[in-house]
């Protein structure tokens, strides 16, 4: 570390030694990826779980539930935000990462949608209107004010991941 800061002096660069370290790749963090070995000896890329974290908690600044805003209108600014993000992620060589953050995203949707139809006799006439059997209606309608839980599974037979894709939703997977 000594040497690469005599050598970055000459060039009249400093080095931030709180993000710098003479050490091995694996366990750092850089520009939100993280390096990871494989079987065969093989390094692959994954995006770093602070990076996750980040995404996340800017999910749920663009989704708050309280904020009053029809499902198209949700979308629009939470589509550029996950476009940009998955571009910038793109070189991310961990499927199961997208593919479980894409069902948090869709779930968090779903528990918005049902607090915006609130009562239970709202959810019953909105999901049968959508195709839902009258059972699953009634079993989502019977516990209305239990939005994250009920936007699990039942509700996804009925508000599927073709809706969203009907909404303009894009998919991390």
């Amino acid at each position: 570390m000594a040497l690469l800061k005599r050598l970055y002096d000459k060039l009249h660069l400093t080095i931030n030694i709180s993000k710098s370290a003479v050490a091995s790749a694996f366990g750092r963090k850089f520009l939100g990826y993280e390096l990871w070995l494989a079987r065969k000896d093989e390094i692959k890329r994954a995006i770093s779980y602070k990076a996750q974290a980040t995404f996340k908690q800017r999910i749920r600044e663009l989704t708050r539930r309280s904020c009053g805003r029809s499902m198209t209108e949700l979308i629009v600014p939470l589509r550029r935000y996950l476009l940009g993000w998955k571009a910038y992620f793109g070189l991310a060589q961990t499927p199961r990462v997208w593919r479980e953050l894409d069902e948090w995203i869709r779930h968090r949707l779903r528990a918005i949608q049902l607090k915006h139809w609130k009562r239970g006799t709202t959810m019953h006439r909105e999901l049968l209107a959508l195709g839902a059997s009258a059972k699953v209606a009634r079993l989502v309608a019977a516990n209305s004010h239990r939005w994250w839980r009920n936007s699990r599974f039942a509700l996804n037979n009925v508000l599927t991941i073709a809706y969203f894709d009907r909404l303009g939703m894009p998919r991390l997977s």
